[in-house]
């Protein structure tokens, strides 16, 4: 009995231990149930759609990818607002955001007097001692202060290329400070004067790479500038200065726009911002006289210091003439003196001749003196003269003498022949109403320094006309070369390096990508040039077939060349297959030099120049057709061209005056084809 009253106590507290344990396990369901579906209602309300819920006793865990930090806070804050914070444990991961950019790599270096500065941040493989000691040696100084800091990030595309860009061009900027980015290379420099700025931003601008962009701000002294001289023309074909000159930025404003009021010519115009102006009104002035020319209709206005001098055309209305005179010299600030001239018309005699004198000065520098003079010592003067400014062996005087020559005469022309000293080939017309001078230049500034002289050197009554065309290729400060060098050049450059194209094909080899890249280099530096590309073959193979073969690769080098975004305007591509050999095709030798491309200047454009048969080794551009078959130790026909012909036949230089037909016929030499490529092959 007492066993059995034990059994039923214990198994009342067993019971009742099984039904805590369900009661407990049912109660912690409820609430992990309970629990999870509050949050996930409050993260769905939310629009934390991405979060996973996941209760355990009075913990919740949250799991997820986050878009952002803030949203992962979001889903905690959320999660917190129905159970305690601290029962809210986070698993949640953020998305993967992009790495860290790269910081921006500049370089500033400063340069003067006192020495070089380099400031700002490189990356790791930009060797800094390497820049240092390139610094070092082409500034020719050890005063170089190194400010540069590091990071370890690779080199942006275009760095390596404008850092290298910015220490060669330090050498020539002894005043400056360039700054370096990736792709972009800004240049702020002092020159000592105007051409000294023009020959340096030419260099600068030529020798950047052309992944590589230049900013160039390139200072220089303002020019004092005497006489202070400004000339405006208004002629058939609209208004046009021959000189221009203001002293400062709101002056050249005032001028420029008053001048285009007036039927300025469209382009550029230059007005040189100089001292010694002889009053701070000139800009008013100026703009004042070039109205009243504007209304006169035609004819020209000259400042020369304080003197002006205002020339209307012939047959201009004498009232509207003395009214805009009348005009100007009420308006004119009292500094400035008015001279006008209204020329009449000639009388006509049929007894009599007009005398002039003429002056032509030849692109070689010979200068022929004809028309009259005064007397002989009118012409000894006149003589000399010429020869001190065109040289003594230059000048052939060929004037008569005639007394009745107005006393200003030897004046007039001694002045016109000063001016035509400034021009690089033209004409001096001297008479007794005027004088003209006519030709071309390569200096942008010979219009406004031939107005400067004229207007010093005549009086204010003598009209005088200005007609003088600037040339690119004639210009020293641009090096432009001749389209002859031109050639010569790319002819030179070929002797070494070779256009290769695959076996039998009219495609490039991947290697010709660097030679064509430096020939259209050269080309881009010359003027605007008429070329043939000629394509010539072997005697192997079929005739029709050698023809289109080299046809095609004659094309292939064009437009490869026009890829490289060269003006092409003036070029052709020609194939003349195996008709024009420069060697025996018997030998492997011969044949080798016969395949290749030749650039040929056309100096005609009705007939292409032809090449000669016959023509030196050395002066051929060849291609190498790199065959199946290989012959390594066959010799390259280059340096059998260097071993039997005259280095100097390749660039033969022209006499200093040459006819017509000598002219042809060393146009003609210049084309001759010789020369050949080294290959490892017998194909064409």
């Amino acid at each position: 009995m007492r066993l059995s009253s034990l059994l039923i106590v214990f198994a009342t507290f067993a019971t009742a231990a099984l039904l805590c344990i369900v009661a407990a396990s049912l109660s912690a369901d409820l609430i992990e149930d309970s629990s999870e579906q509050a949050v996930k209602r409050e993260l769905s309300l939310a629009g934390l759609d991405w979060t996973e819920v996941h209760a355990e006793g009075l913990q919740v865990f949250l799991a997820g990818v986050a878009p952002t930090e803030a949203d992962r806070f979001r889903a905690v804050t959320a999660a917190g607002r129905f159970v305690d914070a601290a029962r809210v444990i986070d698993n949640m991961q953020v998305t993967a955001t992009a790495d860290i950019a790269p910081p921006r790599f500049s370089v500033e270096i400063l340069r003067n007097d006192a020495g070089i500065s380099l400031i700002g941040l490189i990356p790791e493989e930009s060797d800094r001692e390497d820049i240092l000691n390139d610094i070092r040696k082409l500034a020719g100084t050890k005063d170089v202060t190194d400010l540069l800091e590091i990071a370890a990030y690779d080199a942006p595309a275009a760095w390596t290329e404008s850092l290298d860009y910015a220490i060669k061009a330090l050498r020539d900027l002894p005043r400056s400070k360039i700054s370096v980015e990736a792709g972009q290379v800004s240049i702020t420099a002092a020159a000592n004067s105007p051409e000294e700025r023009q020959a340096l931003s030419t260099k600068l601008v030529r020798s950047s790479p052309s992944i590589v962009d230049v900013l160039l701000d390139i200072s220089s002294p303002r020019p004092v500038i005497t006489p202070f001289t400004l000339r405006y023309v208004i002629d058939g074909d609209g208004g046009h200065f021959d000189a221009c000159s203001a002293d400062t930025d709101q002056a050249r404003t005032r001028i420029l726009t008053a001048a285009r009021n007036a039927g300025l010519n469209t382009g550029r115009t230059e007005c040189t911002i100089g001292l010694g102006v002889p009053s701070p009104q000139w800009g008013d002035a100026v703009a004042t006289a070039i109205a009243g020319l504007a209304e006169i209709g035609l004819g020209s206005v000259t400042f020369s210091d304080a003197d002006v001098s205002l020339t209307a055309d012939m047959g201009t209305d004498p009232a509207l003439f003395d009214r805009v005179v009348g005009e100007m010299e009420s308006a004119l600030p009292d500094v400035f003196a008015l001279a006008s001239t209204l020329p009449k018309a000639p009388e006509t005699n049929d007894t009599l001749t007009t005398p002039e004198f003429n002056a032509t000065l030849s692109p070689e520098g010979l200068v022929q003196l004809r028309g009259r003079l005064s007397n002989d010592v009118a012409r000894a003067t006149t003589e000399s003269f010429a020869r001190a400014r065109f040289g003594s062996e230059q000048v052939y005087m060929a004037a008569r003498l005639d007394e009745t020559l107005p006393q200003s005469w030897p004046f007039r022309v001694m002045a016109g022949l000063d001016a035509l000293s400034k021009l690089h080939n033209g004409t001096l017309l001297v008479t007794p109403e005027s004088l003209s001078i006519t030709g071309r230049t390569g200096d942008t500034e010979a219009n406004a320094r031939i107005a400067q002289i004229l207007a010093d050197k005549l009086s204010s009554t003598d009209h005088f006309s200005i007609d003088v065309l600037y040339l690119e290729e004639l210009d020293p400060s641009l090096n432009i070369p001749t389209p002859e060098e031109c050639i010569a050049d790319i002819r030179a450059f070929q002797q070494e390096n070779k256009i290769v194209f695959e076996p039998g094909s009219g495609t490039l080899d991947a290697s010709a990508a660097d030679v064509l890249d430096a020939i259209a280099l050269r080309i881009s530096d010359c003027p605007a040039l008429a070329i043939e590309i000629q394509g010539h073959t072997d005697s192997q193979g079929r005739e029709s077939m050698n023809q289109a073969l080299s046809q095609t690769r004659a094309q292939s080098v064009l437009t490869a060349l026009q890829e490289r975004r060269v003006l092409t305007k003036g070029f052709t591509a020609t194939g003349y297959g195996e008709s024009q050999p420069i060697a025996d095709n018997d030998t492997a030798d011969g044949r080798e030099a016969n395949r290749r491309i030749d650039f040929v200047l056309i100096t005609n454009d009705e007939d292409a120049p032809e090449t000669d048969s016959n023509a030196e080794t050395d002066a051929a551009t060849d291609a190498d057709t790199s065959g199946d078959t290989a012959s390594s130790d066959a010799p390259t026909t280059s340096e059998d061209g260097a071993s039997d012909t005259p280095a100097e036949a390749a660039a033969p230089e022209p006499a200093a005056e040459t006819t017509p037909e000598a002219e042809e016929t060393a146009d003609s030499a210049d084309t001759e084809d010789a020369g050949g490529e080294e290959t490892t092959d017998d194909t064409n």
